[in-house]
């Protein structure tokens, strides 16, 4: 192999997500500014302070999983395995396929899936059962599942998709809370790059829409309690904005190396040209308001594949729609874009489809992606009353047509993690 580094880049995109299903279908949706929450069907939400969330309409029988397969997993497995399915097959690559002359080298294939919360739904519906709904402070095992203990470990969604795909290569979990699902794909791109696999399905998957969950949350009131207008409840960076609206789903991408890609003629949606991370290392759930982390992660993203910051065209924001993560965000672009942050676009999907804490990250990728490869900016919904301190373009309400050739989608989480990802079109280097 040459010294040269290995590029990588996007051959195949699955989403599930609120609203839709499909990649066309979330594509649809969030183009035409469409949101998907509403109040908590899912659970009685009476008792919590914020009972709206953007729930997946999902039935993994319907969308292709065996009774066998629906058994033994979690919702959040079941999701990444239909997300990873459609990506797969939208690759054109036979993965799997015992025997096939045209299948990949299954020790060079690998699997990247990230995840906040894993089985948490799993998880409490067991804990129901063998409690008799807490009723019992020593828990009855006759009536937990005996596939409890895929449960306990989030590795099962890896798994799962490493035996689905006869993937010999690095099968790896992340979970770094809200950013998961950008440090599964940077992680997945970085193997490529590093040449550890030549292809590797990256993703991420969480359902954490439970009495549980939202009650966590609750504590800390970070989600919203406009429950009275649930379609407009998530306004991030509008003045207005209150806290975040819950959302669970999944996306997949394939990862692939540029001249693996070029040899079998595949279609390619973008390049992935840089990704960083740093902790802020200054509080569980606070951010400092000048936002230097977020903005050294995005230098370091777009320093590596060489891109000036007057390039970046499109920002897909964490856009959480909570007021510091907001202000935060928009300083951070501020820092590290210099002059070219007041002519650059940003929008917050989460407007749309929610906050899926660890998936919503490669859900906002794969947005991206297609933003690069259809040169249409999805809108900022229900961004009405500007914000002094949120100064930059939002795409307010309405989808925008706009050529891109450098994209960056960013992630904040609890514990201090600021990601960024770069995505580019694969026209820009033609070497």
């Amino acid at each position: 192999m040459s010294g040269e580094r290995r590029r990588v880049v996007v051959t195949g995109i699955g989403v599930v997500a609120p609203g839709s299903m499909g990649r066309e279908g979330f594509w649809d949706m969030i183009t035409a500014g469409r949101t998907a929450t509403r109040r908590i069907t899912f659970f009685d939400p009476a008792r919590f302070r914020s009972q709206v969330a953007a729930e997946v309409d999902f039935d993994g029988r319907a969308l292709g999983l065996s009774a066998q397969e629906v058994h033994r997993n979690d919702r959040f497995v079941q999701m990444a395995m239909v997300a990873a399915d459609e990506a797969v097959a939208d690759s054109g690559l036979r993965l799997g396929v015992g025997g096939a002359d045209d299948a990949p080298d299954p020790d060079r294939v690998g699997v990247t899936l990230g995840t906040a919360v894993g089985a948490t739904m799993r998880l409490e519906q067991e804990y129901v059962s063998v409690s008799d709904a807490g009723a019992h402070w020593l828990v009855d095992p006759r009536y937990a599942s005996r596939f409890l203990a895929h449960a306990l470990v989030p590795s099962c969604g890896a798994t799962e998709l490493a035996v689905r795909f006869g993937a010999h290569g690095p099968a790896t979990v992340v979970s770094t809370g809200c950013t998961s699902g950008i440090d599964s794909v940077g992680y997945g791109s970085q193997l490529v790059e590093d040449g550890d696999a030549d292809i590797v399905v990256a993703g991420a998957s969480d359902a954490p829409i439970s009495p549980i969950s939202m009650a966590c949350f609750d504590t800390i009131r970070a989600t919203t309690d406009t429950n009275d207008d649930p379609e407009h409840a998530s306004k991030p960076f509008d003045a207005r904005r209150n806290g975040f609206v819950m959302g669970e789903g999944a996306a997949v991408l394939v990862l692939e190396e540029l001249e693996h890609a070029r040899r079998r003629g595949a279609d390619v949606y973008c390049e992935v040209t840089g990704y960083a991370s740093r902790c802020n290392a200054f509080h569980m759930t606070g951010l400092k308001p000048d936002g230097t982390e977020m903005a050294e992660a995005i230098g370091r993203a777009l320093g590596q594949g060489r891109i000036d910051p007057a390039e970046v065209g499109y920002v897909n924001a964490h856009g959480s729609g909570t007021k510091q993560n907001d202000r935060h965000e928009t300083a951070a672009v501020h820092k590290s874009l210099g002059p070219a942050a007041d002519r650059v676009a940003m929008s917050s999907i989460k407007s749309m489809v929610g906050h899926s804490l660890g998936a919503i990250g490669s859900i906002e990728i794969a947005a991206t992606a297609l933003a690069v490869q259809r040169g249409v900016l999805p809108p900022t919904a229900n961004y009405e009353v500007p914000d002094p301190e949120c100064d930059l373009d939002y795409v307010p309400k309405v989808a925008r047509e706009q050529k891109v050739d450098v994209a960056v989608s960013v992630g904040s989480g609890f514990g201090g993690f600021q990601s960024a990802i770069v995505l580019a079109s694969p026209t820009r280097r033609t070497e």
